[in-house]
């Protein structure tokens, strides 16, 4: 059984810990925030100041391998996310009716809930995982570093103690120290591939009125202008968000933090207009976050791993700006793989980085030429030019078999090569453009003058 010392305790560091522990692995988990999310989920979500983490108070929607991951490893804490208001969304309930069942359909659901309800039944699991000791209010301050080639991790430095451990896992996030603190020890520097997204979003949290209407209708969650997409997050407890996108260079992005000038510019959008119809109540300010990046941070180069004894995982590994959702899945992914793995990875993390790069490099690479094409096209205000690729998205929401590959590279099962690429999804959009000989790509959202209109001069 191996020692692990794991820095964070978000969700990729309780996941890490908690499959860890059952296992039978000793684990030590330090969490420098003294706080913990608890049972009460509207308290820790609307008031809890969170500046380290500035994506939990932003939607989420939970893909596929979340699901599966805690379907496979722990479900028990599966169902205490349901109990705790976490619903379940299978992409084929568009349809009303599910298609023909084939292998792998199973998978094709998202979790609806708030971050916050996520990490309180993490939380509430691995306080009760005798094999775990978490240290809450704990600051890691550096690592213990032995001799060697490459250097060796020995354990971590926390309040003037030692604390040895035969693996360290860098969960601490974004802005993960452990790079500077390899440096400064004399290792070689960790590989960064980063890539800035010029993205800037805001959302609103409302809440369903127990004695009003419920139902927005069959609409899309998502709806785009040239220059701005908005979309809504159906959460737990009768809760949602309403979001807007726009470039960072858009003049209006610092009108719509006013309540009033959001709204106004979400009721421009099918998708959120219908859930603005139902008289919800507002539960927070106008939420903003930009500054986002894409960002690999490897821990091997050419030569092979820059230390032993220490890997990363969640966002101190891949951080993504959250556009496609990725984030929580591939740092669940990395998790069962280190739980699966512990003491090979070790002795040698090079089967961890090989792995890391195979499986979770590819949608890191795809992250960023989606919002590289998206943050050129808000920046420019300009719509979609390719008919075809426009197709696949409409057409998914008539066809179950082209909805289907659209929930594969979703939900990072399969890449959009193969999901699309496929001659009977290749036969369904061609007859359903053939249907419709006048389709172009049109946005559903309001013009740049209608927009523009609704900002106070």
């Amino acid at each position: 059984m191996a020692r692990v010392a794991i820095i964070g305790g978000g969700i990729s560091g309780l996941g890490t810990a908690l499959m860890l522990g059952r296992r039978g692995h000793t684990v030590t988990l330090f969490e420098q925030e003294a706080r913990q999310a608890g049972e009460d989920p509207d308290r820790d979500f609307f008031h809890w100041n969170r500046p380290r983490v500035p994506q939990a108070v932003q939607p989420h929607s939970f893909l596929a391998p979340v699901r599966t991951v805690l379907l496979d490893e722990t479900p028990d804490v599966y169902a205490d996310l349901l109990a705790r208001g976490a619903r379940e969304y299978h992409d084929f309930d568009w349809f009303g009716e599910h298609p023909p069942h084939r292998a792998g359909d199973e998978d094709l659901v998202t979790l609806r809930t708030r971050r916050i309800v996520l990490e309180a039944a993490l939380a509430a699991a691995v306080r009760r995982e005798r094999t775990v000791d978490v240290r809450q209010g704990c600051r890691v301050r550096g690592l213990t570093i032995g001799e060697g080639r490459p250097a060796r991790v020995t354990g971590v430095r926390v309040d003037g103690e030692t604390h040895q451990a035969d693996l360290v896992v860098d969960a601490s996030g974004r802005r993960s120290p452990v790079p500077a603190w390899l440096i400064a020890a004399g290792c070689r520097p960790p590989v960064v591939d980063s890539h800035r997204a010029g993205i800037a979003y805001l959302c609103r949290w409302y809440r369903l009125r127990a004695d009003g209407p419920r139902d927005p209708g069959r609409v899309k969650t998502g709806s785009g202008s040239p220059f701005a997409l908005a979309g809504v997050f159906p959460s737990d407890n009768d809760t949602f968000a309403l979001h807007l996108v726009v470039s960072t260079a858009d003049p209006t992005r610092g009108a719509l933090t006013d309540p009033a000038v959001f709204e106004a510019a979400a009721r421009r959008f099918p998708a959120t207009a219908a859930w603005l119809d139902l008289a919800p109540e507002p539960q927070s300010a106008v939420l903003a976050m930009a500054g986002l990046d894409n960002r690999w941070t490897s821990l091997t180069d050419d030569d092979g791993p820059v230390v032993t004894g220490l890997v990363n995982a969640g966002d101190s590994l891949i951080h993504t700006n959250p556009t496609l959702g990725h984030g929580v899945a591939l740092g669940l992914l990395a998790a069962q793989h280190l739980a699966t793995h512990v003491e090979q990875i070790a002795a040698d993390p090079v089967g961890y980085h090989t792995w890391t790069t195979r499986t979770l490099r590819p949608w890191f690479d795809a992250q960023v030429t989606a919002d590289r094409a998206n943050e050129q096209r808000l920046a420019e205000g300009s719509p979609p030019s390719d008919r075809r690729a426009a197709a696949l998205g409409a057409c998914a929401f008539d066809d179950p078999v082209v909805m289907r590959a659209r929930a594969q590279v979703r939900h990072l099962l399969l890449p959009a090569g193969e999901a699309y690429g496929t001659d009977e999804v290749d036969r369904h959009v061609t007859a359903w453009l053939a249907a419709r000989p006048d389709f172009s790509p049109q946005p559903d959202g309001p013009t740049r003058e209608q927009w523009d209109a609704l900002i106070p001069g």
